[in-house]
């Protein structure tokens, strides 16, 4: 995984809806956020099986990075 892919894919958990984040199971989220990435970037087979498994570890970062933006915001 290079360093921009990866940039890129942090920036799209910051700038996705909480309610996606929160709400898709985790297989549901994986493959929401794969075809994300595949939408603005051409990722071979091997790619996304990479990325798959490197969401599937992140998932409870992801989570909890929405749930503080949920927080956050009723404050």
């Amino acid at each position: 995984m290079s360093p921009s892919i990866l940039r890129q894919f942090w920036s799209l958990v910051e700038t996705t809806h909480t309610p996606v984040l929160l709400m898709l199971d985790d297989d549901s989220l994986v493959q929401w956020l794969v075809r994300q990435l595949q939408t603005s970037r051409s990722l071979d087979s091997a790619e996304t099986l990479v990325f798959s498994t490197y969401i599937q570890s992140r998932l409870p970062l992801i989570r909890e990075l929405a749930y503080t933006r949920t927080t956050r915001s009723m404050l």
